[in-house]
């Protein structure tokens, strides 16, 4: 089977969606499942390449206001339909809703084969973060008539948790909505060297550390977790705050940070390579912190939990249904108070932390990349069986 992929982001942009498409597209392998994938360029390349393993790079340009993105061409990414042609494609997975959602529907139109995509992101309570001139109210009806205009032009839509598809459904999308999260490969499992890494960043051992590792943006309430340590410090003068990642908000909160007289409790330590360096700073942490309210599902969660880090989180959205029946992860209020007071109490208690890291690692086993892709495979084959079987009766 052949699956051609389109997206606005992947690799070297760093972030929730380029992860699932990179850890499925290795597990789906193991399927028989060949991917190639169109993504735009991150640099100022005007021609159209060819990479290894099937990823097709297209022209683009900055976004305006999250120069971190691209504009890929809709032009230049129609133009590979000769080509297209002669892979015997069996079935377009739109993976973002910009210009990958157009381009990449109109491939399949025209190579005659279904198109579905995965819903990654809660524009509904994305939009006004990067708009906030316009009133709320109005980026969130917008956000509803976009997603329902595009969801409904598909032939089947994957969401990664149960809370996406339930607020989807409410928008009116009438295709079908399959609940699919995205698995974590096993190399995560892979042990990090965590006192090389608090060595490397002059971390004294015994100083307790909360992790935040993820995009740094706006809609991931970091600025809570900043609000939290300038609680927690009250009571634990020593405590660290990690935060992993790059992004929109990284300036603002690191501002934010010095006018809160963080500067010896908050250390932005940036992009970190995902084969070691994020694994290191896993295991030298003693707690994982998450605050955000937005998450179709929470990669991150699983990724600390298969490094035996336990979670300190708030449950909405996909987060809850990650952190369901976990005994790994405790669940705090979205209150400063509460979630300080609760990681206070952790730092504090490494007999407690060392039964939840076991069963934090046990709870991720549960979501490996293999399983997870081996769904999505099942979901392509139906795809495509019932268009044929579609195509057959018309025909008869």
């Amino acid at each position: 089977m052949h699956i051609l992929m389109v997206s606005d982001v992947y690799f070297p942009r760093i972030n929730g969606v380029s992860t699932s498409i990179e850890t499925f597209r290795t597990a789906l392998a193991r399927h028989d499942v060949k991917i190639t994938l169109i993504a735009p360029h991150y640099t100022s390349d005007r021609q159209v390449t060819h990479e290894l393993g099937d990823v097709i790079r297209i022209p683009g340009r900055p976004v305006p206001r999250d120069p971190e993105d691209r504009l890929m061409s809709y032009r230049a990414t129609l133009g590979l339909l000769p080509q297209l042609r002669a892979m015997n494609i069996d079935a377009v997975h739109i993976q973002t809703p910009f210009v990958a959602h157009y381009a990449g529907l109109a491939l399949a139109r025209r190579l005659g084969v279904p198109c579905m995509a995965t819903y990654h992101t809660f524009f509904e309570e994305y939009l006004h973060h990067y708009l906030p001139f316009l009133p709320r109210h109005w980026m969130r009806a917008a956000a509803r008539q976009f997603s329902r205009s595009q969801c409904n032009a598909l032939d089947t839509i994957v969401v990664p948790s149960s809370a996406m598809r339930d607020k989807l459904a409410g928008y009116g999308i009438n295709r079908p909505l399959q609940v699919l999260p995205t698995g974590i490969p096993k190399e995560i499992f892979i042990a990090g060297d965590g006192p090389g890494f608090r060595k490397a960043y002059g971390i004294p051992p015994e100083r307790p550390v909360a992790l935040y590792v993820g995009r740094v943006a706006f809609e991931k309430n970091i600025d809570f977790l900043l609000r939290v340590i300038e609680q927690a410090r009250r009571e634990l003068p020593e405590v660290l705050l990690l935060v992993a990642g790059e992004g929109p908000a990284l300036h603002a909160l690191q501002v934010k940070a010095c006018g809160m007289n963080l500067e010896q409790n908050v250390r932005f330590v940036g992009y970190l390579d995902r084969h070691q360096g994020l694994l290191d700073c896993y295991s030298a942490a003693d707690v994982f912190a998450f605050a955000s309210r937005t998450e179709t599902q929470g990669l991150v969660l699983l990724e600390a939990m298969a490094q035996n880090l336990p979670v300190l989180a708030l449950a909405e959205m996909g987060t809850r249904e990650v952190l369901n029946g976990c005994g790994g992860a405790e669940i705090a209020n979205h209150d400063v108070a509460d979630f300080s007071s609760r990681l206070v109490h952790l730092l504090r208690d490494p007999s407690r932390r060392s039964m939840m890291a076991a069963s934090a690692r046990a709870h991720a086993e549960a979501w490996g990349a293999v399983q997870l892709a081996r769904l999505l495979h099942e979901t392509y084959r139906s795809l495509t069986h019932n268009l044929a079987t579609a195509t057959y009766s018309e025909v008869s």
